[in-house]
């Protein structure tokens, strides 16, 4: 094996040797009886979401591959996040790094790409975002890592520390220790891919729900099994929902989607601040949103068990768009309906 790749590899591995895994705790939620929320905080990676997982395994993939060399440029598409680790892990290598983003990207994630030693090339809308992509990396002789590609073969499903082997991990000695539902959104839908896979491979009693915001194909995409479905608009709810069907959705992994409105998504991830002290980012809110429509759905069932979701990033890198009253009430409108509904949650 060339030597650099060699190096490069063993670089991206100490790094995971040294990282702790990240925390799962339960979510006090006071009106609810016998299902118990529980969120894993994915935040707390050394890039700030759970995208710092996707980003390790596409470079291991990459360099596997001899797809990535000494000086080889990485190009992504990514509405930020994915960036930010990607440009964290390159410069970890010693390869340049461009970020592929859409104007409307938070300025705050820009900043955190940038500072990881990334360079930008705006484009005007997500769906310009892979065409774009592949000529820069065309254009430079670099290489086009394709999140949305590769995001569900770069990680190993069956283990290996993945998110879905962790998590079931975590759960073993609480009160149900297999989880009754899984809910996650999909971006690329390579979490989605690795938590169904695994479900299935250990063979749990656990159901993947998938939550889709508004502007997002991947629902509709579901119901119909037609894959070839696009969009002419963008998902307003930053890192999650596509205008096409990608290539790492598998949607015969998954055993419901739920459709979640942009503003019940806001307004759960402002009720999650206020439950735990701490900002999470708008597609934290449209997991939890879809959680506790499950945990309602359960109880009203009497069913009892448990449902755990996802914390995917800090929702300090949206202090200037999903925090600002102001930005939300020209982009989403009003959300007062969905307070009320969160209300009930004491």
């Amino acid at each position: 094996m060339d030597h650099w790749i060699s190096e490069s590899i063993a670089k991206i591995n100490a790094d995971a040797h040294r990282s702790a895994d990240t925390h799962l705790f339960k979510l006090p939620v006071r009106g609810l009886r016998g299902v118990d929320i529980y969120l894993k905080d994915e935040s707390t990676h050394p890039t700030g979401s759970l995208k710092h997982r996707l980003a390790r395994s596409l470079f291991l993939y990459a360099l596997v591959n001899g797809k990535i060399r000494q000086g080889t440029r990485v190009i992504e598409a990514s509405s930020g996040s994915t960036a930010v680790s990607e440009a964290y892990f390159a410069r970890m290598i010693g390869v340049p790094f461009t970020a592929v983003l859409p104007k409307s990207t938070a300025k705050s994630k820009i900043d955190l790409i940038r500072f990881q030693g990334g360079e930008i090339h705006f484009v005007d809308a997500a769906p310009d975002m892979h065409q774009a992509s592949v000529e820069l990396a065309d254009e430079v002789s670099g290489y086009f890592m394709d999140q949305f590609t590769y995001a569900e073969r770069a990680t190993d499903w069956r283990g290996n520390n993945n998110i879905a082997e962790s998590l079931f991990r975590q759960m073993e000695r609480e009160p149900h220790p297999i989880p009754s539902v899984i809910v996650m959104s999909a971006g690329t839908g390579g979490t989605s891919a690795t938590l169904g896979r695994y479900i299935r491979y250990k063979g749990f009693n656990s159901e993947l729900v998938v939550v889709d915001p508004e502007n997002s194909v991947f629902f509709d995409s579901f119901r119909t099994r037609d894959r070839t479905l696009t969009l002419s608009c963008s998902s307003r709810i930053e890192g999650i929902g596509r205008p096409k069907v990608e290539k790492s959705f598998l949607a015969d992994v998954i055993d419901r989607m739920i459709q979640v409105p942009d503003a019940a998504s806001i307004a759960t991830m402002l009720w999650l601040e206020d439950r735990i002290r701490r900002r999470a980012g708008p597609s934290t809110g449209t997991n939890l949103w879809g959680a506790l429509q499950i945990a309602q759905e359960m109880e009203a069932a009497g069913r009892s068990g448990s449902i755990v979701t996802i914390l995917c990033d800090d929702g300090n890198r949206y202090l200037d768009t999903y925090y600002d009253p102001e930005w939300v009430m020209e982009n989403f409108g009003e959300t007062a309906s969905y307070e009320a509904t969160l209300a009930g949650y004491h």
